[in-house]
């Protein structure tokens, strides 16, 4: 028992050994051996005591960032901090602002220039000046052909142009949107092959139950039918599925494709040629009754699918998380693909099939500004308005005295700059595999 008392341990608490003890000490402060203060002995804060208020500023100098990279909140030039999301919004929305009031004053312009552009050239002093006159904000009125140039023949173009093209604009990013797929457009369902089909069937029967607009009325019916059962064909168990919904599409453009070539081959000479030019597309036969046929159709479709442009963000998610925050997926693109008809089938049916205008005009778009469709929708609209202004413009004096088609010009233009930009998504994307 006398050897228990003079073992290394015996300093020890109970319960612990030698080696624990050793450790326990050499962790311990030596308070034994600093030198004792003069003044009264302040006690050290423990592990669980709160420090002092007089030392937080000490260590918030020691915290102060530093020159070198990566210590406090210095800069670091070779890792250059990000923008915040805010001020990535701010500058978008500036940039969206800025492209929407260049696109509005690029199409007054150009309005203003196809109205006094012709055979019968009128200065655009002019046209403002009778414009004026006809609002009664004073102005002058032009001669007797002037005054008929001008607002029998030129405006009722430019007017009708410019409803075309906003709403084969609006339809292009409204199909891209709704299919998840950049290379949409209205014909991709078969809108204007089957509105081609109802002009072209009124054309080559001899219809004229409705006057002057029986071409019209049929095309717009025959497009909304062609639209309706392209949706129904393509719908299995209550869904419809994107690819299906465009197979189905060419399955109906090419059925539509032999239904004229059948009018055509029974067509005479002269309702060929009128067949051949409308197909071609044209405003040439543009008057004030046309333009308010197509106004309701296009003010409505354009005034209804800016309020769409938050939930196509939420859908180019995905069609599964979509539905996760709440999209009735199937219901927006049964809306949708109708306004699209609405849009197409008008325009169609008062100006022939025009091309391009609706694949080619987002894209200019998005690689402007990016693709959030709440400036998408509407600047396509106002993109696809100052585009077929142009062109417009273009395929009758370029040619004068005679007349370009209309969709041969926006094809032509349209074929080569689709193809450039095919290219570059591939060489983007390093190959579409």
């Amino acid at each position: 028992m006398a050897l228990s008392h003079e073992s290394p341990g015996a300093g020890c608490a109970p319960g612990r050994s030698p080696q624990g003890a050793e450790r326990t000490a050499t962790a311990l402060p030596d308070t034994e051996n600093r030198p004792a203060p003069e003044e009264t002995p302040r006690r050290a804060p423990g592990p669980t005591e709160a420090t002092p208020p007089a030392e937080a500023p000490e260590a918030t100098e020691a915290t102060a960032p530093g020159p070198g990279p990566g210590t406090g909140t210095a800069p670091d030039p070779d890792h250059p901090a990000k923008p915040a999301a805010g001020d990535r919004r701010g500058r978008r929305g500036r940039k969206a602002l800025l492209l929407t009031l260049a696109l509005v004053a690029t199409l007054v312009l150009l309005a203003l220039v196809s109205a006094g552009t012709g055979a019968y050239r009128i200065p655009t002093a002019d046209v403002l000046a009778s414009a004026q006159h006809r609002l009664g904000l004073g102005g002058a009125p032009l001669d007797r052909v002037g005054e008929s140039v001008l607002w029998n023949v030129r405006l009722p173009r430019v007017v009708l142009a410019l409803l075309v093209g906003a709403s084969l604009g609006c339809a292009g990013a409204l199909m891209q949107g709704v299919f998840g797929n950049p290379l949409a457009e209205p014909g991709v369902i078969g809108i204007s092959a089957g509105a081609a089909v109802g002009a072209v069937a009124a054309i080559g029967l001899g219809l004229s139950f409705f006057g002057n607009w029986t071409i019209t009325v049929c095309a717009f019916v025959a497009g909304l039918i062609t639209v309706s059962s392209v949706y129904l064909l393509s719908r299995n168990g209550g869904k419809t599925e994107v690819v299906t919904l465009i197979l189905t599409g060419i399955a109906v453009n090419a059925f539509a494709g032999a239904l004229i070539g059948l009018f055509v081959f029974f067509a005479d000479s002269g309702q060929v040629n009128q067949i051949t030019f409308w197909q071609l597309g044209s405003l040439a036969q543009a008057t004030w009754p046309k333009v308010l046929a197509v106004l309701p159709c296009a003010v409505a479709g354009l005034l209804v699918a800016p309020f769409y442009a938050r939930r196509l963000d939420l859908l180019s998610l995905g069609e599964r998380p979509a539905r996760h925050l709440g999209i009735d997926v199937e219901r927006l693109r049964l809306a949708l693909i109708l306004v699209v008809a609405l849009l197409t089938a008008a325009a169609v049916a008062v100006a022939g099939v025009i091309t391009f205008i609706g694949l080619l005009v987002p894209h200019l778009l998005r690689m402007a500004n990016g693709p959030g469709h709440r400036f998408l929708v509407p600047g396509s609209a106002l993109a696809g308005a100052v585009v077929l202004v142009a062109g417009d413009l273009a395929a009758r004096t370029l040619a004068q005295p005679a007349e370009l088609p209309l969709g041969v010009l926006t094809a032509l233009i349209g074929s080569p700059f689709f193809f450039w930009l095919l290219r570059r998504t591939r060489r983007k994307q390093g190959g579409w595999a």
